[in-house]
């Protein structure tokens, strides 16, 4: 599928079906720059129409891994982006009767990069900090639940993530990120919805 250009925005579309990648056009001069991040109308012309109800923003140092993170029955589209530093952000298909489920896609963030990527709604989600630290800020198309949290293991075999780990950097998981099951068991313990 070829890609879409509508106002300042690139929508291309990826191997899984609603992933996108999104380039953003910046404008810059001697003062700074300047760029769009978000426009419904481009948006929905791109293929990405939905309600973004939740902006969130985190910081993390090099060799931060977060995820493999997901919401069970109250599942997230997301519109990430990078606005400092430097991560590899993946999402991986969890969607039920997807030709490509348990397959993922990877892409390079940058605050230099001026691209996003966006994720619908039934993937798993995570990234690597690359840079010395990194902000990264989403939009949400439904509100964050804490008790419907779900999560996969960041180096489940069978779905073969290829992390650009760094060798002089040591990886940094949450208590929780090194304790999620892998897509095998998760699926012997849940249906995963929507």
């Amino acid at each position: 599928m070829a890609s879409i250009t509508s106002g300042n925005f690139t929508f291309t579309p990826t191997s899984i079906d609603g992933v996108i990648v999104v380039d953003c056009k910046s404008y810059g001069d001697a003062r700074g720059s300047f760029m769009e991040t978000y426009k419904r109308p481009d948006f929905v012309a791109g293929g990405i129409d939905v309600e973004f109800v939740q902006d969130n923003q985190s910081s993390s140092v090099q060799g931060v891994l977060r995820g493999l993170h997901y919401q069970i029955n109250h599942p997230q589209s997301k519109l990430v982006r990078v606005v400092q530093g430097e991560v590899y952000d993946v999402a991986v298909d969890l969607r039920p009767g997807s030709h490509t489920f348990g397959k993922w896609e990877g892409v390079l963030l940058s605050a230099q990069s001026n691209r996003q990527f966006f994720i619908p709604r039934g993937f798993a989600h995570g990234f690597y900090v690359l840079s010395e630290t990194a902000t990264f800020a989403y939009k949400c198309d439904d509100v964050y639940h804490p008790n419907d949290e779900g999560g996969l293991m960041w180096n489940d075999p069978s779905i073969a993530v290829e992390w650009p780990l760094l060798a002089d950097a040591p990886l940094i998981l949450s208590d929780k990120d090194q304790h999620h099951p892998s897509l095998d068991q998760r699926l012997a313990d849940v249906t995963l919805s929507r």
